[in-house]
């Protein structure tokens, strides 16, 4: 059954775009070039991501003028809500993979 929860989840399914969504939870939003930096990705790879999650409805990216214009990525409610749930499913997964041993 946890199985089948998880892949109804495709887009936290995949580790880059949950990786992305777990650094933002805590800050609630970040710059392009930080997320870039921390998860080790290319401009067009984290771009690709975060169009899909943006387009999911889970971040919103916008340009913000800092020392210079910047694009920044900022966390959706809906996105804290889905992840929130996704990490439960995790969770509960782990917790009868334990239980089997």
């Amino acid at each position: 059954m946890m199985l089948k929860e998880l892949k109804q989840n495709p887009v936290l399914g995949n580790p880059i775009r949950l990786g992305i969504m777990l650094y933002l939870l805590p800050r609630r939003r970040a710059l392009f070039a930080e997320l870039q930096k921390v998860l080790d990705l290319t401009p067009g790879n984290l771009d690709s991501h975060l169009r899909t999650l943006e387009r999911h409805g889970y971040v919103r990216v916008r340009k913000v003028l800092a020392d210079r214009p910047r694009t920044a990525v900022f966390i959706t409610e809906e996105g804290v809500e889905n992840l929130r749930e996704y990490l439960e499913v995790l969770k509960r997964a782990l917790g009868g993979v334990e239980a089997e041993r």
